[in-house]
């Protein structure tokens, strides 16, 4: 004959044996004298065993042999259910989203977006991380990152929302460049900016050389403003040190880049399509 252990029945049980006697244990489980006597024999009969002896001299107990063996097995079986319930009470564990943001967006106004995104949103701790496009497409294949905000040309491929990015030329407004060879103040390899730039000055046939180089936008930027070099710059990124270049100036107009909204091959979680949403209406 098969049964399963009663939780309460195992409780009343260990709390007898703990007070020594079943009107004590039964001041502990909040039960009557009767109800605990009632449990027990209900235990007993369960398992086809006596498991206590009282002492009606003293109002004592002791268990029998199989009562110390049950009552080793409750102890546990009553610390795993405690353990579960606390485990169930506590509030779930923060899911994780993994954002890829440009090197040279990574600026205020996003890390702003990025706080109030967290703090309406607790159960999700955001983990992001900063690079170029080029680096932040190898992590989303490889599955190091859920999402990711990319620099691209415009439609290349599948996006979750996109932008339309305004580019332009810029120089020092204090201290032009005359140079017949065009000096580039561009971000490193791989990004869409330096690689724009170069293409137009091949195109045009005009002499050009990299006269500096710098991983993030505000290194680029003080670059221009002091006259180190001429640089192809989204325009929410002209300082008031720049002037714009245009086709007076022999540098025509750029077609607009794109910032991308774009995910990897894994479907997207609860929690990474949420933060998508808030990206997708807020940016």
């Amino acid at each position: 004959m098969s049964f399963a252990f009663d939780l309460d029945l195992l409780r009343t049980f260990t709390a007898v044996v703990d007070a020594d006697g079943f009107t004590r244990a039964a001041e502990r489980v909040h039960l009557t004298q009767s109800t605990v006597s009632q449990q027990i024999k209900k235990l007993e009969a369960n398992i086809g065993h006596t498991l206590l002896l009282r002492d009606k001299s003293t109002g004592g107990v002791q268990t029998t042999e199989e009562g110390e063996i049950l009552l080793s097995y409750a102890r546990r079986l009553l610390a795993t259910a405690e353990e579960a319930m606390d485990v169930m009470r506590k509030p779930a564990a923060p899911r994780t989203v993994r954002l890829g943001v440009p090197e040279d967006f990574a600026g205020r106004k996003l890390i702003d977006l990025l706080s109030g995104f967290s703090a309406a949103s607790p159960h999700i701790r955001l983990d992001t991380v900063s690079g170029w496009s080029v680096e932040l497409r190898r992590l989303l294949e490889a599955g190091e990152i859920d999402l990711a905000l990319i620099k691209r040309e415009p439609g290349d491929g599948a996006a979750l929302a996109s932008w339309a990015e305004e580019l332009v030329w810029v120089e020092s407004m204090h201290r032009p460049v005359r140079d017949e060879t065009v000096p580039l103040a561009v971000f490193p390899v791989g990004c869409i900016y330096r690689e724009r730039a170069i293409r137009f000055m091949e195109r045009s046939g005009r002499r050009w050389r990299i006269a500096y180089t710098s991983q993030g936008l505000m290194g680029v930027q003080a670059a221009v403003a002091s006259g180190l070099g001429i640089s192809l710059l989204p325009s929410d990124a002209v300082l008031p040190e720049h002037r714009q270049l245009g086709a007076a100036d022999g540098f025509d107009p750029q077609p607009a880049s794109e910032l991308a909204l774009v995910k990897g091959r894994l479907r997207l979680s609860m929690e990474s399509r949420s933060l998508a949403d808030f990206l997708a209406a807020e940016l």
